[in-house]
């Protein structure tokens, strides 16, 4: 129950990463998708709610490995056990759902309604950054 309140409350906080967001394609400026951010056992994770493109509906994750191969991109939790470092989410991973292939990752909060998520291998500065707004 101290979970659900807690969940509640972090929802309601515009300063949170806890919401709907829709991350935009780096490359193209597309919206592609709506994420949920949520917080489990103290670490963040993220599913994705539903996929916004219509040639990208009913698809599996083909590339994906274990228990995620062949199953529904929609549903999928792609953000994974995220910890809070003051105001970044850091030391866990993101799952590309084109490529199957996780990176490491950290969130951070741009304004209120942005997300700057940034998914690398080994090196921060290695890696790429997208653009999450948050659901209106």
């Amino acid at each position: 129950m101290k979970a659900l309140i807690a969940a509640l409350l972090f929802s309601f906080q515009p300063n949170s990463v806890i919401g709907t967001w829709v991350n935009i394609d780096d490359e193209t400026g597309v919206e592609k998708s709506e994420i949920v951010l949520y917080i489990e056992d103290g670490k963040l994770y993220g599913r994705i709610e539903r996929l916004l493109l219509p040639e990208d509906q009913g698809k599996v994750c083909v590339n994906c490995k274990g228990r995620e191969k062949d199953q529904p991109i929609e549903g999928l939790v792609i953000v994974k056990g995220l910890v809070q470092d003051g105001d970044i989410w850091t030391d866990g991973d993101i799952m590309d759902p084109a490529n199957g292939k996780s990176y490491d990752c950290t969130i951070s909060l741009a304004d209120a309604n942005t997300l700057n998520v940034r998914g690398f291998l080994g090196f921060s500065f290695l890696g790429r950054t997208q653009i999450w707004k948050r659901k209106s």
